[in-house]
């Protein structure tokens, strides 16, 4: 059986991020899916997230395509690799780090999975910064 790893915020779901998980159920037998912590949103993003990690985790545990959904580790995103044990690793486009950084990181801790980044999905129209922008806007000329 191959396990396959995807990680992300998921916030606000949209086809991008289904495009994303459809690509990474392809790869192998068993989709895990670690959110990312509302903190760690924050520290990268630079602003919370919209939905709580708990609220996001139960949106992607409900998809009928992912097996399991966890909320990661706080600090290290290299614990929840070595906890699932997956055979790929799936990073979403957008995503960091580099292919080349994990690839070292993973050699380093003796880490088998093989690293696949997904396709864009209609990036343009479909990415959570963009929709929140949307609907910002729109709350905000709609209350004038």
């Amino acid at each position: 059986m191959t396990i396959v790893l995807a990680f992300g915020t998921f916030d606000l779901l949209h086809p991008g991020h289904l495009s994303y998980l459809k690509q990474a159920r392809e790869q192998g037998d068993k989709l895990i899916v670690i959110i990312a912590t509302d903190a760690n949103v924050k520290k990268i993003k630079g602003k919370k997230p919209v939905n709580n990690q708990a609220h996001r985790k139960e949106l992607v545990k409900a998809l009928k395509i992912v097996d399991d959904a966890f909320i990661g580790e706080e600090e290290d995103m290299i614990k929840s690799v070595e906890k699932v044990k997956p055979d790929v690793v799936v990073l979403g486009y957008d995503q960091q780090p580099v292919n080349i950084e994990l690839q070292k990181t993973f050699d380093e801790k003796r880490i088998k999975a093989k690293i696949f980044r997904a396709k864009p999905f209609n990036e343009k129209q479909f990415k959570s910064s963009k929709i929140k922008k949307k609907v910002v806007d729109s709350h905000e000329n709609h209350h004038k």
